[in-house]
């Protein structure tokens, strides 16, 4: 009986700052590596061809699950591990997958803890830590669901989940600019998410979310023992949350601009 394969997947968009890193921390264990961009335009397409052939571009962008289902439709291993540009996976995390894989499991699925970077400091309070990210599968166990935003891996009620050991480092936000891009680009998908279900929002219930989120990273979730940068996470974290509902409330309850 030989031994199961394994593959790295990746959803790219500008990533060259990152993708190297990343790659060098899986590229001489994983059998096939699967890089789906959605339209690049630095030179995320030369780092990833130096460490696979396997690079494709879908950049009429569809959404986080749909874009991540369209990536493991590329995948010919036995197993899929997923990775973002940037994280990094440690020696601890990389001996667990291989030992899960060789396993063979054939209805289990793996999460692994994730443990972030962010201003300067690792966050190991404000919930952000274990962070737990469903991972790795067999590749035609299951997929991503179909989720604009904050995608998930389907689990059935007959599949065991179990955690890996190690963690995956992440690195997660450049600086402030950054984290304001990518909180819009969530907030936006999320509106739009809600809207197409028919949902409305106000803006007292946007508020109220907001102070509910800062209460719970930085008070019951310890974000005070993360220091500034654990008080800064969690600003930010209401001010994302707020905008968020106030993006759907505008969507909804406001009149469009005259022609």
């Amino acid at each position: 009986m030989s031994k199961p394969t394994i593959a790295v997947a990746l959803i790219v968009k500008n990533e060259a700052q990152h993708l190297k890193a990343c790659l060098e921390t899986v590229h001489d264990w994983v059998d096939e590596i699967v890089i789906l961009d959605s339209g690049s335009t630095d030179n995320t397409e030369q780092v990833a061809r130096t460490f696979t052939d396997k690079f494709f571009v879908n950049d009429n962008w569809p959404g986080f699950g749909p874009q991540r289902r369209l990536a493991q439709s590329y995948v010919e291993s036995d197993y899929v591990f997923w990775l973002d540009a940037d994280e990094r996976v440690t020696p601890e995390l990389k001996t667990s997958v291989l030992a899960a894989v060789t396993t063979n499991e054939p209805t289990t699925v793996y999460q692994t803890a994730r443990l972030s970077w962010v201003f300067g400091r690792y966050i190991r309070h404000c919930g952000w830590y274990p962070d737990r990210v469903l991972r790795l599968y067999p590749t035609k166990l299951t997929q991503y669901n179909d989720a604009l935003v904050h995608e998930k891996v389907v689990v059935s009620e007959q599949m065991k989940v179990e955690t890996l050991s190690g963690d995956l480092i992440h690195y997660t936000y450049n600086d402030i600019h950054h984290y304001l891009v990518k909180s819009a680009g969530y907030a936006k998908a999320w509106a739009e998410q809600r809207e197409k279900k028919g949902k409305r929002s106000s803006i007292s219930q946007g508020m109220l979310h907001a102070l509910g989120c800062f209460v719970k990273m930085y008070v019951i979730k310890a974000g005070f023992l993360d220091g500034k940068q654990g008080f800064l996470l969690s600003v930010l974290s209401a001010h994302s949350t707020f905008v968020k509902y106030a993006d759907l409330w505008v969507r909804t309850n406001t009149e469009k601009m005259p022609d």
